[in-house]
């Protein structure tokens, strides 16, 4: 059974990924950023005329699979085919250094004290 507004058609997914059930890059999480590089040209396929049109400006991989109404999966062996191409570009969102380290291990621990003892 499928969730109302997706087109998990499995035939149709089988023909958009050419029958892959992987990426081959590790390139892409939920937040890498994408951008494209080229605009579509003439015979490519649907999809990847649409990403290429939706990132013009940094879109998150978890973005365009719910604008494409398709599973994260299959998005991410969509990427990986216009990353080889050189038609887009991939990056993770940049984060301070001080958002980048974890909180202090005490502090952590008081906290889930504190939500044992509700």
């Amino acid at each position: 059974m499928s969730r109302p507004g997706r087109n998990d058609d499995p035939d149709r997914l089988y023909t958009l990924t050419r029958g892959r059930s992987r990426s081959d890059s590790d390139a892409f999480d939920l937040v890498t950023l994408v951008v494209s590089e080229c605009d579509p040209t003439p015979g490519m396929q649907s999809e990847h005329v649409t990403i290429l049109r939706m990132c013009r400006y940094p879109t998150a991989v978890v973005e365009i699979a719910a604008d494409l109404r398709l599973p994260v999966s299959i998005v991410k062996i969509l990427l990986s085919d216009l990353l080889d191409t050189g038609r887009i570009t991939a990056r993770h969102p940049r984060m301070s250094p001080s958002a980048a380290q974890l909180p202090d291990p005490t502090i952590l621990e008081q906290v889930l004290v504190g939500l044992r003892n509700l």
